[in-house]
């Protein structure tokens, strides 16, 4: 949960009355936060002369209350103080453009801009304004990555703007705090050792172009995300505050602007209101942002009731959502069921009927709802999958085998190169910016973090004995929804000072009988006998002629496999096992011949 700071004094005169810190604390709980800690007597014993300050920890999804002007106000909404205020666009004679160019779609492609007029500071609101930037940056906006805001004076700057994606060396601008201008290169050298900056190089540094806003006469107002230009910082003494906002992600986009000049529009001559501009995309389509329409939902009467275990009336239940901040009224066609709801743009977390009935169990009181039973009860049992994998990772345990867990994501190299296979680009899921070289892609075998975790524990005694029940991902188009499915597998590594295949092969039949599945043999293969057999196979991933595959068929009393990769005799292949090639251990730093076997347990189920 993020944590907002706020100055006592000045949030208590926001809010119409001191509190006691029990009395706080209590209206934080009744509204959904929580008070984390009041200074006030830390800051009385050092008498350094430091003001009081209430540290309150709110939901990670309510990015309206990242700021002491979110909390006041929607506090005093809740208390009953006043209505929730309501945003309006004013449209100036002429509307500022922006216009953008198509080279940004290769690096930062979303755009959208305000203009709070007439607006007036004071060292605490500015201080607000610097500090929400900040912790929408670092929350919602995730480091910049999405979302990267720029706010300037719009007096020292001249529309119509102009956004474009231009090759480092051709920028060149004083950065904010700066007078000394520099290339854009410069600047990324620059800001290398920067405490604060260089945490948001990497997201622009390797691309050929970067972005850059402009003014009528080529003046910088910023380079997102990295910094603004000094030439049209904003002060205590603005009066006008033009805003940028230049994303990746078009739907966070519009969040973080509208969050922005939400809480900071009371400060306008004219309160909450908000001066439009004009974006005009590449395709010469024109938009007007910021979008500050509410969205329209519906929450029926019966629906509350019943999940709250409350008899409210439909009256009462709008009353209840006005305290939320939303405008609510009761169906024409409907009235004793169906209550229309406006959610403000501020509140993006509002998606589906379930949270306006959470906020009207908010408005009325977690601790004031009836303490009531199901009228049913019910015994968990666990998914067939899972108990199957716990009888396997018994059994595993019971003869000797140690249970590692690695992590599912691997780099690209130790799920293909290392174990002496190819990408066919069909089948793993590859992770579009990984953080780091070791996590690119979803492991499509065990093997890897197995042998990764054999590597790790070289200094213990011979044999090594591991095993690792869980789950590979692959890509898969008939999943409509996710377009990938997880496939539930056990692989084993065998390492002592001979490869010991008879030792996985042990495993394996152990593991068979357990499961109830009768070995086949040789003579029986042909005869549609089920149960299953190891033949000889090539797999690069271990050693020539010492490769095998396990292979199964259902018995006529089973359900028949629905699979494309049945061969004639009514068998698939479920697993390999054998020893592993001196490349794959060499990949994976292993002094030391191993044996492996990996199968997949779902069609066992």
């Amino acid at each position: 949960m993020p944590t907002v700071s706020v100055d006592k004094e000045h949030f208590y005169k926001a809010l119409g009355r001191s509190f006691t810190t029990q009395e706080f604390d209590e209206l934080c709980f009744h509204f959904g936060i929580e008070l984390d800690d009041d200074t006030t007597e830390e800051v009385e014993k050092a008498g350094l002369g430091e003001r009081p300050t209430l540290k309150i920890d709110i939901p990670a999804n309510r990015y309206d209350l990242l700021c002491h002007e979110g909390i006041s106000q929607a506090l005093n909404v809740f208390l009953g103080k006043m209505e929730q205020p309501k945003m309006r666009l004013v449209q100036p004679e002429k509307l500022i453009e922006v216009k953008v160019s198509k080279e940004t779609s290769t690096i930062r492609p979303f755009f959208a801009g305000a203009v709070l007029r007439n607006i007036k500071f004071t060292p605490e609101s500015y201080a607000n304004f610097i500090d929400l930037q900040d912790k929408l940056h670092q929350n919602l906006a995730r480091r910049r990555t999405l979302v990267a805001i720029g706010t300037h004076d719009l007096d020292t700057i001249e529309a119509p703007f102009s956004y474009e994606a231009l090759p480092p060396k051709e920028i060149k601008f004083a950065p904010l705090n700066k007078t000394e201008e520099y290339d854009a290169s410069q600047l990324m050298e620059l800001y290398q050792t920067d405490k604060h900056l260089s945490r948001y190089l990497h997201i622009i540094k390797d691309s050929p172009v970067y972005p850059i806003i402009y003014d009528q006469k080529r003046r910088v107002l910023s380079m997102p995300p990295i910094i603004n230009s000094d030439h049209s910082k904003i002060t205590l003494e603005t009066r006008n505050v033009f805003i940028d906002t230049t994303a990746t992600d078009e739907t966070k986009l519009g969040i973080v602007i509208n969050i922005i000049v939400a809480m900071f529009s009371q400060y306008c001559q004219e309160p909450f209101t908000v001066e439009p501009v004009k974006v005009i995309l590449p395709s010469g389509e024109e938009r007007i942002t910021p979008d500050l329409s509410s969205t329209s939902h519906v929450s029926h009467v019966s629906y509350v009731n019943r999940c709250t275990g409350l008899d409210l009336k439909p009256e009462q239940i709008v009353d209840l959502l006005k305290r939320m901040g939303h405008e609510a009224r009761t169906s024409d066609e409907r009235p004793e069921e169906e209550i229309l709801v406006q959610v403000p743009p501020t509140r993006p977390d509002i998606l589906h009927e379930c949270d306006l009935m959470e906020d009207v169990a908010v408005a009325y009181g977690f601790d004031n709802l009836p303490k009531t039973f199901p009228t049913t009860n019910t015994v968990s049992v666990p998914l067939p999958i899972n108990k199957l994998s716990d009888l396997v990772r018994r059994e595993c345990a019971y003869s000797g085998w140690v249970e590692v867990l690695p992590l599912i994501l691997c780099s690209h190299d130790e799920n293909f190169a290392w174990l002496n296979k190819k990408d066919d680009g069909k089948t793993a899921i590859v992770l579009e910016n990984p953080k780091t070289q070791e996590y690119q892609v979803v492991r499509t075998s065990l093997l890897a973090g197995i042998l990764k975790t054999v590597r790790e524990n070289r200094k213990h005694a011979l044999p090594l004995r591991t095993f690792e029940v869980s789950d590979v991902a692959f890509k898969d188009e008939t999943e409509v929804e996710r377009m990938a499915r997880n496939q539930r597998r056990v692989a084993a590594v065998y390492c002592d000072k001979t490869a010991s295949f008879e030792v996985v092969h042990g495993l394996l039949d152990r593991l068979m009988l357990v499961l109830g599945i009768g070995r086949v043999e040789s003579g029986q293969r042909q005869n549609q006998v089920g149960g299953y057999w190891i033949q000889e196979s090539d797999d690069q991933t271990y050693l020539n002629g010492r490769a095998a595959s396990i292979r199964y068929r259902p018995t006529s009393l089973e359900k028949k496999l629905e699979t494309t990769h049945l061969q004639g005799d009514g068998s698939i292949q479920v697993g390999t096992l054998g020893v592993l090639h001196p490349d794959v251990l060499k990949s994976f730093g292993i002094d030391y011949p191993c044996s492996a076997l990996e199968f997949d347990l779902e069609v066992f189920l």
